[in-house]
Formats: C-alpha cells, sequence, structure tokens
C-alpha cells in the first residue's frame, strides 16, 4: 500500500483502537456459503488479477470466493460494522504489520492456523525475519505473504566523481549532502509535510538507523530519547540546509530527484518503475532522460538499512503484509490462504514486483523458485519490463535483503494499535514539520512528538 499516496508504498493507516472493542462480536461466514477474503490491494487492477487467482481456485476446489476490496482507510470502520454484525470475513489479505499486531490484541486472529499453514509450506521457506516480525513468542499471528522496503537512493554517478563513500551511514550522508549541494542540485530531498504519513516514514527510516525507537521494551514513549534528538538533528541538518525550499511531501520528492536536481532521496521501492521509465504519468524528466528514460536507473544506487552513531546495527523502515485467518473462519479458509502462497503466488507478486518482493523465498523442493520468478516479473504499467533487465544485480539483492533489517516501529513491541493510532494523527510528521519551518529546535521536536504519543497512549487505556 501507499507511502502517503495509495500505491506508493506505506503501511495501512488503521485507527485500531477501535478495534479493541470487537473481541466479543465475532462469527457467522457469508449466507451464501462463499469464502469470504477482504484485500486491502484493492486498486481495480489488482482486484481483477487477483479475482482471477480466486477463480483459479475456484474452478480447483469448488470452493467460491467473495473478493472484497477494501480501502485502508475503511478497514477499521469496516471491520467494526462486520463484527458487530456477526459476518466477519473469513481471511484478510495484504494486512499491514501494526494490523497484525492490532487484530492479535483483539483475539481477532486464529493463529494456530497461521501456525499450521507456515509449518505445512516449510518454514525454512520464508524469511526468518518476516516470522519473527509476525510472531508473538512462540505464536503465529499471520503468515507473512511479501514486503516492499524504505530505500535511500543515490546519485551512484555523481558520487563516484567526487569520491564519495555511499550513503550507508549518517557520517556518510550528511558529507555527501555537504559536499553535493549546490544552486543547481540539493544534496538531499526528503518529507518535511504535517498530516501525511510519508513524512514518518522518511524520518522513521533514517531514524532506526541510530536506534530510534517509538516506544522500549516495555511500552514507554521513547521518542524523546538521545538517539531520537540525534536523529531529528540530523535530518534537521539534512532538509534544513541541503534540500530545496518549501514543504516537501511523496511527489515533490520524487519529482526533485526525476528532474535531476537532488543527490539523494528518500523513497519506497515502488519507485523503481517509474525511475526506470515504465510509467507514463510519473516519467523522469532530467535532461539526461529525455533521449533515455531509464537514465536514472542505470546511475542510480540504493541503500537500504542505514546506520548511524549511537546505532548498534543498520537498521530500516519497511513493510511486509500477511494473510490473515480470522477466529470464525471456514474450514476452506487454509486451503485458500496455501494457494495464494502457493500457485497463487507468482501472480500474486506481478501486480508490482518493485513493491511486492517475496518473503516465501520458494518450495522445500525448490529453494529459490520465487525469488527466481520475482526477478523475472515485468515491472510497470505503460511499458512492462522485469526489474532484472533493468537493474544491476546489486540492487535486486539489495531488495531481497532488505527484510532482515526492518524494525518499524512498535511491531515487535507489541504495539500495534499505538502505532496504528499514531498513523491517524501523525504527531511525528507535525514536529517534524515544525522543526523544518525552523519553529523547533531538535530537541524540542523529539519532546513534543514524544510527549504527543504518550497523550495518544493515554487514551487508549
Amino acid at each position: 500500500m501507499a507511502a502517503g499516496a495509495g500505491r506508493r508504498g506505506g503501511g495501512a493507516v488503521l485507527a485500531v483502537a477501535l478495534v479493541t472493542a470487537l473481541a466479543g462480536a465475532c462469527g457467522g461466514d457469508a449466507d451464501d456459503g462463499a469464502l469470504v477474503v477482504w484485500t486491502l490491494e484493492n486498486l481495480p487492477d489488482r482486484l481483477a488479477a487477483q479475482q482471477e487467482i480466486a477463480d483459479a481456485y475456484t474452478a480447483e476446489t469448488g470452493v467460491e470466493v467473495r473478493l472484497v476490496g477494501v480501502a485502508e482507510d475503511q478497514f477499521n470502520q469496516l471491520l467494526l460494522t462486520s463484527a458487530a454484525a456477526g459476518d466477519l470475513p473469513d481471511v484478510v489479505g495484504a494486512l499491514p504489520l501494526a494490523g497484525v499486531r492490532a487484530l492479535a490484541a483483539a483475539d481477532l486472529l486464529d493463529t494456530e492456523v497461521a501456525g499450521s499453514l507456515v509449518e505445512e509450506l516449510g518454514e525454512e521457506t520464508f524469511a526468518e525475519r518476516a516470522l519473527d516480525l509476525t510472531r508473538d513468542g512462540e505464536e503465529q499471528l499471520a503468515v507473512p505473504s511479501d514486503g516492499w522496503a524504505q530505500l535511500l537512493v543515490y546519485r551512484a554517478d555523481l558520487f563516484e566523481e567526487a569520491g564519495l563513500a555511499p550513503p550507508e551511514t549518517y557520517e556518510d550522508i550528511l558529507a555527501a549532502a555537504r559536499a553535493l549541494d549546490s544552486p543547481e542540485m540539493a544534496g538531499f530531498t526528503g518529507a518535511t509535510v504535517a498530516g501525511d504519513a510519508f513524512t514518518q516514514q522518511t524520518f522513521e527510516h533514517l531514524a532506526l538507523g541510530n536506534g530510534c525507537q517509538l516506544v522500549d521494551a516495555d511500552g514507554e514513549v521513547t521518542l524523546d530519547s538521545p538517539q531520537c534528538v540525534d536523529a531529528f538533528a540530523a535530518y534537521d541538518e539534512l532538509v534544513g540546509d541541503y534540500s530545496v525550499s518549501g514543504a516537501q511531501d511523496v511527489d515533490t520528492t520524487r519529482a526533485t530527484y526525476f528532474a535531476g536536481q537532488a543527490a539523494m532521496v528518500v523513497w519506497s521501492s515502488f519507485i523503481l518503475d517509474e525511475m526506470a521509465g515504465l510509467r507514463e504519468d510519473a516519467l523522469p524528466s532530467c535532461p539526461q532522460c529525455q533521449e533515455d528514460p531509464a537514465f536514472l536507473a542505470e546511475v542510480s544506487g540504493v541503500v537500504t538499512a542505514v546506520s548511524g552513531p549511537d546505532g548498534e546495527e543498520p537498521a530500516q523502515f519497511g513493510e511486509v503484509v500477511s494473510w490473515a485467518v480470522t477466529p470464525t473462519a471456514s474450514p476452506d479458509a487454509p486451503g485458500f490462504v496455501a494457494h495464494m502462497m502457493g500457485e497463487g503466488y507468482e501472480p500474486w507478486l506481478g501486480f508490482a514486483p518493485e513493491g511486492k518482493v517475496p518473503v516465501r523465498v520458494g518450495t522445500p523442493e525448490e529453494p529459490t523458485r520465487y525469488l527466481d520468478a520475482w526477478a523475472a516479473l515485468p515491472a510497470g504499467v505503460d511499458t512492462r519490463v522485469p526489474l532484472a533487465e533493468v537493474y544491476a544485480p546489486e540492487v535486486l539483492e539489495a531488495l531481497v535483503g532488505s527484510t532482515d533489517s526492518l524494525q518499524p516501529w512498535g511491531v515487535e513491541q507489541g504495539q500495534g494499535a499505538l502505532v496504528g493510532a499514531t498513523l491517524g494523527e501523525l504527531p511525528v510528521p507535525a514536529a517534524v514539520a515544525a522543526m523544518a519551518g525552523g519553529e523547533l529546535e531538535p530537541a524540542e521536536a523529539a519532546q513534543q512528538a514524544a510527549e504527543d504519543v504518550r497523550e495518544i497512549q493515554g487514551s487508549l487505556q
């Protein structure tokens, strides 16, 4: 789902505090006996592709599937209404990590089915980190399907000419921004708009590398920790000294990089098809791109996990989406999920390979089957070309390996409800915007964000 803009990557914005009211209100299958499957992949072309996969399952098994596309901003209310009516869906697809944790907290997941499915499919066929992120201790909450990575995209050609190291650390990122910033080119462009989840995703991506977390293991808010204050300070320097003027969002940051007017940009992996000139509505516009639409794809590098001076290990933001089975699901539900992770898996990944990196890498018999297939799947919209034909092997390897360094805020601390609520109110983007506008110093921005999140946390109790 979208990084602040529809398909452009980012978790579903779930006001999951309401979900806790649903725990006792479960029951019911579809009146006509069909298997009811909600999917947050609700764009028309993706729904059509999913319907084809569902139809193939029906032809094979005789089980009718009622596919329901659900917009991410309507998921919470629809779930509330369905649970109150005793008519929960059997299966939910493309459920983000925060949503998995929130539904688990409300006892709205059949974790025995999820565990059995992972065992049946082969635990060894999944990326270990994807399983960790969808488990609570030894309990498997849902079946992880695929993910996308937040990336620091940079002009590798300009870095090489200037003798700069790849921007993998705070020190190297700031040094490169300083060295490459000029009246003609910003050293860096990043989101600063308040009220936009993309601003949080951008800041969180860099903050994670410095060990800045939303909460600690006990659920205490830590956005005003020294690690977070230093992350706010580094971001303030990047957007204040080396970026373009004015508030920046998901569209303007991409446009600046695509115009050849920025040396670095933080964006999700959904940028890769566009950067290769495969979408008519988001074509690169740099001077060299007029003759070669794939120019930026050819001269750009990507960094997944970054590290700051206070971080224990490189880390990054990203998302893993899962298949979830509800407690009142039809006995046919496990078979459908197994189909989506088996015969239907490659068509599922084919919606948008740049943003659907497989976390089930193969089968017990063919350990790399899905990774190999994914690299050959056509990406793009108006033009379809496999990513492997556009990007160097190291770019695809970085995408595949990015799952290992995902540490999204609040997920492993069991704070899915808090994460969902903060994505509804967006206190971190508000603090970033105030800082970028010169209203707050970094330490003040960190303090404001922490206080606002503590207030939200208190409202959930």
